[in-house]
């Protein structure tokens, strides 16, 4: 009768960047509305990101890293890149 439709499956990248970004916003004392508002999204939004459903672009690190006080490289690797 009725069929699920497939949804698509999340980039291993995206999830790890989003696991990322919460860690470090929890780190930080940072709220959902604050990061939304900087990134100029809904905290579903933030959410999606954080989750890895949805890609965050280089400007959105950008930002996101300015308003966390944060080095690019701790969004995209676990790792110093000194």
């Amino acid at each position: 009768m009725g069929s699920v439709l497939a949804f698509p499956g999340t980039n291993p990248g995206d999830v790890a960047v989003g696991r990322r970004l919460k860690h470090w916003r929890d780190q930080r004392g940072c709220d959902v509305d604050a990061l939304a508002g900087a990134l100029k999204l809904t905290p579903e939004g933030v959410r999606r990101l954080e989750s890895g459903r949805a890609h965050m672009n280089s400007t959105q690190m950008a930002v996101a890293t300015r308003h966390l006080h944060l080095p690019v490289w701790a969004l995209v690797s676990d790792t110093p890149a000194y």
